[in-house]
């Protein structure tokens, strides 16, 4: 079905919606070549490249779509299956690979992360100084492009660009770089070759984001500040970025019917020449081996270059093994609550009053109660869907709505136009207890399951149900928070087990950051509301919270590398909510657990100054790649090394010097890791372990303590598993830590156990 993705966006639960058949005669390819086999007679890979394809096909000119230059060998182009034939048959073709279809995955999370005073204070760092450094960081953000009129992209009191930026910003519809680009918004380009061939629609030629998302995702990195912000009332407050002084660089990769892996490859293969320092994508397509996954490749090349790549983790939840842009390059983000809520009421006919949420903004339906109907007329008309309500039966009432199949919002317009005046929207199972406010079309309140089912049996055996519904508002400081969002996907991470995945959780439920000019806060064709900001949810919202703290970390300590800086986000997050109980799951309420909060929320000022960090080279990620025992060809997709040798092979991926730990049993019942730290601090200490353990594991670790002396030293530590006999019979999981400490640090890294039949 095509469904517009800011419509999917709001509606959590259709993450990994189908999207139309590939119309056209040709499909979307792209190709790895042999980088060395380049005939000195050509200047550039490209030119020979496209020589190439023309000489062993009979693929017109404009069959070529992209050549790739840092982010991969090789290019894309659509090619009929014999074209295909024939390019496998040169030695200089290693592998040709169809296309894949990726999809999309404010005023309060800065004072809910600290931010509330700018960037400081943090030890040793001025709000001064680090607002100054931040303004040489360059975060690039991969979307639907941007909407330039936004005031989140203000570059009031921003200096100069920095000369060392190579990017541009590209004319196309509606977009005139010298008036829609800045200083603060310092790029914005399009790629939609790939959409145009599989879809067989031409896209926008333009960075002009007519969708919501990718203005949304930019301005919640590093938006200005923006007095009196809100969505049609709700939320009102200063909106700001993470990031406020950082720059924008954006490159439209979606459109409405997707994102492709091509088009994505082509601006992230821009953006690393172009000069950026992070990238954001809040964008995914599920689990694939990494020589197959266009992000993983392509964030590979920016990591090489220093670039920290932050990836939305997806919205599966509360399925397990539902993760997405797991590659340990990649920092992958996982979403949580704020202590931001917005209350609705349905008061039913025998007295009851009943909580939920709601962002609708129009005319009361007023203190009578109306009456109330429920799965009428058939047709699944349970879950209102376009068509299934009979106007007589729903005409003058309020109906209740099954949440799932079709988009929340959605929901909302089939009832008003159907004849009813309210909606209570209620969760079943899928979504448990988890609340996302819309801003729906008519008066609607959203529950969770355990109250949508009271109030189904209410309609169920009450003779005459009646509903009134009403709004409170906003209301700040709700506890507990933060809490796991249940569409927030879960590990484990099933491409490698042994990295244990989500990384960390931020802000993405209920989120108010920009938002587009074309149109209304739904996304909805009839919804003709316009608003400058809008509230949606997702781990599309959580992902650029990280990018933008991201590049305050890279503003405050330019010489960190990726991995350090995703080490420092890492093991200073926390797992203990505003009310001082461990993190709750909003599917059921239970404890959460490390494969869906990862390390836990991060907390910027912590991650300033971690203390100690988990530092990887590039030769540390060719060596885990080697572990996965892919062979040269495959490797080289991902690396691009023009002699890849896996002489440094780990014994097992696990072995990675990464932040966590991810146990897999199986048929042994012992298993050792080892780990290097580094200290980052401008001092020496010394730092003592302790670990958490379940009663069926044994945790040893060797030394017990770490004596650093000095900046920049390392220290290595081994660490061993053992589970307890009779546990390899089962099947089943468990959850530790291992914390190194001193009087200031503390250095967490949470720990998953696995059990497999042996």
């Amino acid at each position: 079905m095509a469904l517009n993705p800011v419509i999917w966006l709001s509606t959590i639960a259709f993450l990994l919606h189908s999207f139309p058949p590939l119309v056209s005669a040709k499909k979307t390819y792209i190709v790895h070549m042999n980088h060395n086999q380049k005939p000195e007679s050509y200047n550039t890979h490209s030119a020979w490249y496209s020589d190439h394809l023309q000489s062993l096909t009979s693929a017109a000119p404009d069959s070529l779509l992209y050549t790739y230059d840092v982010a991969y060998h090789g290019f894309s182009a659509a090619l009929t299956p014999d074209e295909v034939q024939s390019l496998r048959q040169s030695d200089s073709v290693l592998g040709i690979y169809k296309d894949r279809v990726y999809t999309l995955h404010t005023t309060r999370t800065p004072e809910f992360l600290g931010l509330e005073t700018e960037l400081g204070p943090w030890t040793g760092h001025t709000p001064q100084e680090l607002n100054q450094a931040s303004q040489d960081v360059i975060i690039g953000v991969l979307d639907t492009g941007v909407w330039p009129e936004s005031k989140s992209f203000s570059d009031i009191n921003m200096p100069d660009i920095p000369a060392r930026w190579r990017g541009e910003c590209e004319a196309g519809d509606d977009f005139d770089p010298k008036i829609h680009c800045n200083k603060k918004l310092i790029g914005a380009r399009f790629f939609g070759k790939g959409s145009n061939v599989a879809f067989g629609t031409k896209q926008s030629q333009s960075p002009r984001d007519n969708d919501g998302h990718g203005t949304h995702t930019a301005s919640t990195a590093a938006g200005a500040q923006v007095a009196n912000a809100s969505l049609l009332g709700y939320a009102r407050g200063n909106a700001r970025g993470m990031a406020t002084h950082a720059r924008l660089a954006t490159y439209r990769v979606c459109s409405k019917s997707g994102c492709l892996g091509s088009d994505i490859l082509a601006a992230m293969d821009r953006a690393i020449l172009d000069g950026v320092d992070v990238l954001s994508l809040s964008l995914g397509g599920g689990s694939a081996p990494y020589f197959r996954d266009t992000i993983a490749i392509g964030a590979f090349a920016a990591m090489e270059r220093g670039i920290l790549v932050s990836g939305s983790a997806g919205n599966s939840g509360p399925a397990e093994a539902s993760l997405a842009n797991v590659a340990p390059w990649i920092v992958t983000v996982g979403a949580g609550t704020i202590d931001r809520d917005f209350p609705s009421y349905a008061v039913l006919g025998n007295g009851e009053k009943y909580t939920g949420v709601s962002l609708y903004s129009g005319d009361s339906m007023g203190e009578k109660n109306v009456e109330l109907v429920y799965n009428n007329g058939g047709n699944s008309s349970n879950l209102c869907l376009a068509g299934s309500l009979e106007p007589a039966a729903v005409r003058g009432k309020v109906v209740v709505c099954d949440r799932g199949i079709n988009p929340r919002v959605e929901k909302g317009l089939v009832v008003r136009d159907a004849g009813g005046v309210g909606m209570i929207l209620a969760n079943t199972a899928a979504s448990g207890e988890e609340l996302v406010a819309d801003s729906h079309l008519l008066p609607a309140v959203a529950v969770g399951r355990r109250v949508g089912d009271m109030i189904r049996e209410y309609v169920k055996t009450e003779k005459n149900p009646t509903a009134a519904l009403s709004f409170g508002g906003t209301v700040v400081n709700v506890k507990p928070s933060p809490v796991v969002a249940a569409f927030s996907s879960r590990g484990p991470n099933v491409v490698t087990p042994e990295i244990l995945k989500p990384d960390v959780i931020g802000p993405g439920v209920n989120i108010l950051a920009g938002w587009t000019g074309s149109v209304g806060p739904t996304g909805l064709e009839k919804d003709t509301r316009k608003t400058p900001f809008n509230i949606i949810s997702g781990t599309s919202m959580s992902c650029p919270h990280i990018s933008g703290l991201a590049a305050l970390l890279k503003a405050a300590h330019p010489d960190w590398s990726p991995s350090a800086i995703k080490s420092a986000l890492m093991t200073t997050a926390y797992t203990v909510d505003s009310a001082n109980s461990p993190l709750r799951d909003a599917s059921d309420y239970s404890l959460s657990t490390p494969w869906a909060h990862g390390a836990g929320h991060v907390d910027p000022h912590k991650a300033l100054s971690p203390g100690l960090v988990y530092d990887a080279t590039p030769d540390d990620y060719i060596s885990f790649l080697c572990s996965l025992d892919y062979t040269t060809n495959m490797i080289q997709v991902i690396a691009k090394r023009p002699n890849i040798t896996c002489s440094g092979k780990f014994h097992d991926p696990g072995q990675l010097n990464y932040p966590s730990f991810s146990v897999w049993f199986g048929k042994s019942r012992a298993v050792r890791y080892s780990r290097e730290l580094t200290n980052v601090e401008p001092v020496g200490s010394v730092y003592k372990v302790s670990v958490e353990a379940p009663s069926n594991v044994v945790m040893t670790v060797k030394p017990s303590s770490l004596v650093f002396k000095n900046d920049g030293d390392k220290q290595r530590y081994t660490v061993t598993f053992v589970s307890k006999k009779g546990m390899n019979r089962v099947v089943g999981n468990a959850f530790g830590s291992i914390t190194w400490s001193n009087t200031q640090n503390q250095v967490k890294s949470p720990v998953s156990f696995s059990w497999t039949r042996a």
